[in-house]
């Protein structure tokens, strides 16, 4: 049986890890944060202590890949933790909540920032995430290859231009004098900031299957995921600092595409139109890595359960999960032109989103707990500082799907975004019935 091979050193892990977190909520989720805090140091707080969080939920997913490193993720921690009703309502819910809803979200930001570019009649931003998701969809029917390799030289020029765009930002400065932000300061309008900071730290949990494949890992993975942890926090702060440097609180809170605007204020429309270009571009990037990686875990499903059994098909001009990649984009479209009908795209499928994506956190973090009280496995990496570590990711998650469900009672946002609260929730619940209907011959 082929195993994976340990070729990873501790810098390609650190420089992997970084590059999968870096994507394109760092262009958006400022102006939610901004809304939801009292001043620049509740603001900057909040991106601290979301890199510690995903540090806590890096390390616990670590263990849990080293312990079953090939057998798919989240699906089989809850099949193993919960059964396979869970891990079926699981599927379910990436296929129809998680994956697609993010998917939509991050188009809307690629919608946003196209607009900055060409506007289209009516709802522009909209219309340019269809494009996107269409395009996309399209793109990986056909078969295109995945490079690492240009994927790599993108993300080492996405962290370089960053830094340098945040310290020309700080050093031209000039915060205009406006008002500060009326954010409340209060722990459930911080919870809500968090809602936004944690979704642009996303991705440290696919960093943490990296366990099966860096030498020593039972050494190495504490430094290489702290290293990136580490760096993305630096670099996040950093940014958030040239954003308030040049718009201050008021300003980020205000901005629908906050990088454009502070490069706007720093160099002039032009180069506003050059950057708004490279967030796309970075913004595409994310989009089609999500299409990529959702399709293949929906055809999974579609493998392991006959109601499915459609989208278990694998075509093999191209190499492609296709059917499972239609069903996505459709569902996908279906989300953007829901979404189109708000007054904020973007923040319709966060809130539509985000109570199921944390329902499944907290029982996948949860899941650790049930292994080590079971026994019996000799994983090669363990979370240190136990039961402390896991028990603050267990504890936060909870603390998140609250704020995710009261996202509702938050004045500026639950009474235009409640319904999609319930609807992402009602959609969830709906693979219940769905799990006994797949048992039946």
């Amino acid at each position: 049986m082929t195993a994976p091979k340990h070729l990873l050193s501790v810098a390609d892990g650190v420089f992997l890890t970084a590059g999968m977190i870096i994507g394109a909520l760092i262009f958006k989720a400022p102006s939610m944060v901004a809304g939801a805090t009292s001043g620049p140091v509740p603001f900057l707080l909040a991106w601290l202590f979301g890199g510690l969080v995903s540090l806590c939920g890096a390390l616990v997913y670590a263990e849990l890949a080293s312990r079953h490193p090939d057998t798919g993720g989240e699906y089989s921690f809850l099949a193993r933790a919960w059964g396979k009703g869970v891990a079926f309502i699981f599927a379910w819910s990436r296929m129809t909540v998680i994956q697609t809803g993010a998917i939509a979200a991050v188009a809307f930001v690629f919608g946003d920032y196209a607009s900055e570019i060409f506007r289209l009649p009516g709802n522009s931003s909209a219309w340019w995430a269809a494009i996107a998701v269409v395009v996309l969809t399209l793109l990986n029917l056909a078969g295109t290859l995945q490079s690492k390799a240009l994927q790599k030289v993108m993300e080492t020029l996405l962290i370089a231009w960053l830094v340098v765009f945040s310290i020309a930002a700080i050093v031209v400065g000039g915060a205009p004098a406006k008002p500060a932000a009326t954010g409340s300061g209060s722990l459930a309008s911080f919870g809500f900031a968090m809602i936004f900071v944690l979704l642009a730290y996303g991705g440290w949990n696919e960093a943490a299957y990296l366990a099966g494949e860096v030498r020593d890992a039972r050494k190495n993975m504490t430094r290489i995921l702290v290293g990136g942890v580490v760096i993305v926090t630096a670099l996040y702060l950093l940014v958030n600092v040239g954003y308030l440097a040049v718009l201050g609180h008021a300003g980020v809170k205000d901005s629908k595409a906050v990088a454009a605007d502070v490069m706007r204020a720093i160099a002039g429309e032009k180069a506003a139109g050059l950057l708004a270009l490279l967030v796309c571009v970075s913004v595409v990037t994310t989009i089609n890595a999500a299409i990529f990686t959702g399709a293949r875990t929906t055809y999974a499903m579609g493998r392991d359960f006959r109601m499915f059994r459609l989208l278990g098909a694998w075509r093999d001009k191209g190499s492609t999960p296709a059917n499972a990649l239609v069903v996505q984009g459709l569902i996908t479209l279906v989300l953007v032109g829901a979404s189109a009908a708000t007054p904020d795209g973007f923040n319709a499928m966060v809130a539509y989103t985000s109570p199921v994506f944390w329902t499944f956190f907290l029982l996948t973090g949860l899941t650790l707990f049930v292994f080590r009280r079971k026994g019996g496995e000799h994983p090669v990496f363990r979370v240190p500082l136990h039961p402390v570590v896991p028990a603050a990711f267990v504890l936060m998650c909870a603390y998140m799907l609250y704020s995710s469900i009261d996202y509702v009672r938050n004045p500026d946002y639950g009474p235009k975004f409640g319904f999609a609260v319930a609807a992402g929730l009602i959609v969830m619940a709906a693979g219940v019935p769905l799990y006994w209907l797949s048992r039946k011959p």
